[in-house]
């Protein structure tokens, strides 16, 4: 039998899980460690995990629509959402207002919307979303207003465990094994 996220993940939410349509993930500090690197012209760069992103595409391959929202307006951001060809909106003031765009887009309730997020730039999507969750490392205020805390880090697996998490709810693990040869 293959590996399953779902006995890690509280029992009480894998319904929630289950209808889950848009999945939204802070950039920095989630998708992230949150380190900003500046060089000498002052060009920011950042780290990504590349394990994450492949959980944002197989999120978007089965039907789960995956969006990057970041408060910076990060160049570092809007490409790496490029090279994964999902949505990005950089420089947002109003996570919220975002999330409630995106749900008039695609035609569901913010009950149907996952967000990740690790700091007080995220609270008001978090408080409003049917899953909202935060890396291990969130900041305090966060982690005790969230669904579920993963066990990673952000910038070290904690999107990828989000995204396992939902697809495991949602009764794709076998396919997506299949896609890649077991």
């Amino acid at each position: 039998m293959p590996y399953s996220p779902l006995p890690g993940f509280p029992s009480h939410l894998h319904a929630v899980a289950g209808r889950i349509r848009l999945a939204c993930f802070d950039v920095d500090g989630t998708l992230t460690d949150g380190r900003l690197y500046y060089d000498r012209e002052g060009n920011e760069s950042k780290a990504y995990y590349v394990q994450d992103g492949l959980g944002l595409k197989l999120l978007q391959q089965h039907g789960i629509h995956p969006v990057l929202i970041t408060a910076r307006n990060s160049l570092s951001a809007q490409k790496r959402g490029a090279d994964l060809g999902i949505d990005t909106q950089i420089a947002v003031g109003d996570k919220l207002a975002s999330v409630r765009a995106l749900c008039d887009t695609h035609g569901i309730g913010l009950d149907q919307v996952a967000f990740m997020g690790d700091d007080l730039p995220d609270l008001a999507p978090l408080c409003a979303v049917g899953l909202a969750v935060a890396p291990a490392n969130a900041h305090p205020w966060i982690a005790e207003r969230v669904h579920w805390q993963t066990r990673s880090d952000g910038g070290r697996g904690a999107a990828r465990e989000l995204c396992d998490v939902l697809l495991a709810a949602q009764g794709h693990v076998d396919a997506v094994l299949a896609r890649f040869g077991a």
